[in-house]
This record gives C-alpha cells, sequence and structure tokens, in this order.
C-alpha cells in the first residue's frame, strides 16, 4: 500500500522516540545521527514530540568549542501503555510507562481440559481480566493496549486470520476485546512484537537485518530486514514454522506433515521424548510447561536421556535456522520466547553446533546465534510499542490531552 507524507512523517516521529527510549537524555545531534534523518527534520519532530508532552527537555549537554547542547529526554509520567502476549497456554499483560519499564504484571492460564478455553468469547474474557488486573489502581492515563495473538492476524482489520493451533479462522478478535476494553486496542502477531523489542532494547539493537526465532507451542521468525520490520505483502511474514522440514513428516496442526514446528515447537520436542523415552518421568502428557521445565532441570543435571532429546530437538531446529542463514543472511539470529528460556544456555550450544553442520561458511562466519537478552518478556514489551505506535499514529491526541 502506498505511504503518504503523512505515513512517513508519523513513522519518522516513532523513530526518533524510539532512539529517545531507553538512552535517558539524548541531544538532537545525536538523534540526527543515529536515525540517519537530517538535523532541521530531526528538530521539528522533537519539536512536534514536545508539543504533544510525550518528550521534556533535560538539561544541556557540553559540545566541543561550541554552544550547550540542549537534551530532551520521554516524559515517563505522561501515560501509560499495555502490553498483552497471548500464547495458546497462558495470557501474559503487563504496564509499562512511556519509557517502556514495567510497573505492572498480570498472569492468567488458558489451562488445558477447560471446556471451551479457545473459544473466541472464553479467549477475550481472560485478556479483558488480565487487562483489568495490571491496570489495578492506576491513576493516569493509558495510551493503548497491545495485544499479540498467535497465528496470522490482520492488524488494520484486528481480524484472527488464521490461528492452526486453536482452529480460529476469520475471528474480529479486536471487536470482541473492545466490547470487553474501554482503551484504543491494536491486535498483532508476537512474531513482530518480539522483533521489535529486539531491535529496541535486545540483540538487534544496532542492527539492520535480524531474524528472531519464537519458540513455544508454536513456531515463527521475525524478521527485520534492512533495519526495517518486515511483514509482507498480507502482514504474513514469519510463518517459517509452517515449511517443511521433514518431507511427509509428522502431521502440523496447521494440516500439513513435516513442518518446522511440529519438531521444535513444545509438542514436537514432548513428541521427541516419548519417542526416545515412552515411560520417561520427565514426560507430564497434559502438560507443556511442566514437560519443558523437567526437561531442562534434568539436562542440567547431565542425564542422558534429557541431552538425547536437547541434541535431537537442536538436529532440526539447527537445519531450519540454517536454512534462515543461507537465505536472508542475517546479523544476528536471536532464540526467543519461553522454550528457547527454559531450555538455555546448553540447548543454544546445540544449536550452534546443528547450525554449524548445515549453513554455508560465508553466511554463518557472518552471523550470530543468541539467545534474547531481553529479561521480561519481548512480546508484551513489543506489543507495547505498536501501543505507542497507535498513539502517534492517532495525531498524539491521546497524549496531549
Amino acid at each position: 500500500m502506498k505511504r503518504t507524507a503523512r505515513d512517513i512523517r508519523t513513522a519518522n516521529r516513532y523513530e526518533v522516540l524510539r532512539h529517545c527510549i531507553g538512552r535517558g537524555a539524548v541531544s538532537r545531534q545525536e538523534l540526527a545521527a543515529a536515525t540517519g534523518l537530517s538535523a532541521a527534520t530531526v528538530a521539528t519532530l522533537v519539536g512536534e514530540l514536545l508539543d504533544l508532552g510525550i518528550l521534556t527537555t533535560g538539561g544541556f549537554q557540553d559540545s566541543a568549542g561550541g554552544r550547550p547542547r540542549g537534551l530532551v529526554e520521554v516524559d515517563t509520567g505522561r501515560g501509560a501503555l499495555v502490553g498483552v502476549d497471548v500464547a495458546e497456554t497462558y495470557v501474559h499483560a503487563e504496564l509499562f510507562d512511556l519509557a517502556l519499564r514495567v510497573v505492572g504484571r498480570a498472569d492468567r492460564e488458558l489451562s488445558p481440559g477447560s471446556p471451551g478455553r479457545y473459544r473466541p468469547e472464553a479467549v477475550a474474557d481472560v485478556v479483558a481480566d488480565a487487562v483489568t488486573e495490571v491496570l489495578g489502581p492506576y491513576p493516569g492515563r493509558v495510551l493503548g493496549v497491545g495485544v499479540c495473538m498467535p497465528g496470522i492476524v490482520d492488524r488494520r482489520d484486528g481480524v484472527s486470520v488464521y490461528a492452526p493451533n486453536w482452529d480460529w479462522r476469520e475471528v474480529p478478535l479486536r471487536a470482541l476485546l473492545a466490547e470487553r476494553v474501554e482503551l484504543p486496542l491494536y491486535v498483532d502477531n508476537p512474531l513482530r512484537a518480539c522483533t521489535v523489542a529486539e531491535l529496541w532494547f535486545g540483540a538487534g539493537r544496532g542492527r539492520d537485518d535480524v531474524v528472531v526465532v519464537n519458540l513455544g507451542t508454536g513456531v515463527g521468525a521475525g524478521l527485520a530486514l534492512g533495519g526495517t520490520l518486515h511483514r509482507g505483502v498480507s502482514d504474513s511474514a514469519g510463518e517459517w514454522g509452517h515449511t517443511t522440514l521433514v518431507l511427509d513428516g509428522r502431521p502440523c496442526h496447521c494440516g500439513n506433515r513435516g513442518c518446522v514446528e511440529a519438531y521444535v515447537g513444545a509438542p514436537g520436542i514432548m513428541r521427541t521424548l516419548r519417542e526416545l523415552d515412552p515411560a520417561s518421568p520427565l514426560l507430564h502428557p497434559d502438560d507443556q510447561t511442566a514437560t519443558i521445565d523437567a526437561l531442562a532441570r534434568a539436562a542440567a543435571a547431565g542425564d542422558p536421556r534429557a541431552l538425547d532429546v536437547l541434541r535431537v530437538t537442536a538436529h532440526y531446529l539447527g537445519a531450519a535456522v540454517a536454512d534462515l542463514v543461507n537465505l536472508l543472511n542475517p546479523e544476528v539470529v536471536v532464540l526467543s520466547s519461553w522454550v528457547a528460556g527454559k531450555l538455555g544456555d546448553p540447548f543454544l550450544a546445540e544449536v550452534r553446533r546443528a547450525v554449524g553442520r548445515r549453513a554455508l561458511a560465508g553466511p554463518l562466519a557472518a552471523t550470530e546465534i543468541v539467545l534474547t537478552p531481553i529479561p521480561t518478556d519481548p512480546v508484551s514489551l513489543g506489543a507495547a510499542t505498536f501501543a505507542l505506535e497507535g498513539a502517534l499514529a492517532s495525531g498524539g491526541s491521546r497524549i496531549r490531552t
């Protein structure tokens, strides 16, 4: 879709604000260098953000032989943002100030075995309940709520187009949430949220070409190419979890066979454990989190069967990540989400070895493979940035008033 001058201005304003967040007080000259925008453009955009109240003046900085440079910083007390990570087994909501620092959290389970747990209305109820709790007694203005849902999401219309693990098709999610949450709502996909979080605060900061591999119940790859979040023509880029890894292999929720997700998502790891040791005490058939927790603890203790499961999973994941390295030639591949976090450094080491056996030497030499360094939930953090982006795109009226 063709971008208008207003779209470009909003994007530039958002980019300037991104470089203010997390840096403390910063000069206009530093912002021009960081964004690649002209000094005059940055000065205008900073003026607009000051008028909106989202930035405030922050003293002066000495310059080499010239007048002191005026500094600006985020006015953290001007409002708050909510980011919600809706996964296949839980809902996690976080409240952020405008510097995107966490000031509150709320968790809800989407418990296995609960009747109707994935019915759209039931999920909307759980999300609304988590948002209500995280806001609690917060007395200030909430600029918006970003909600990230698994599967393909049409963010413009707020529709969950396809969520294979839930068998959702064309669910009007934002409309359902709007009946329960009286705040501006921005619906998106967790792959995009994780990628933005890495670009702002994580391993992707200062880099142009980044792949974020999301390992949870579902699997996908968030893409930043040329310094820009890549969404694809129909907003569905990154469904790498549903590319074929094993021809005619394991069945996948999407209806295909042999998908990456069927081997390296939490259910796929559980299946590998079951195949290697059907009576394993590590296996909790109805609880993904308990199984991955037990597997991680056993592997850390040197349990041979647990280490076998990690090696087999890393073998599959390494082959799939090698395809990303060869195809996209990224600066960094970040392993993110709860499965990667729980399996940790031993799993990362196995994945690196597996990628090394499969990827071409040239692209691999230019690529780091790391665990996410973000200490909070990257999906909630990214979702909050979408709410901030939406508030700026609205003309900033929600910030100003």
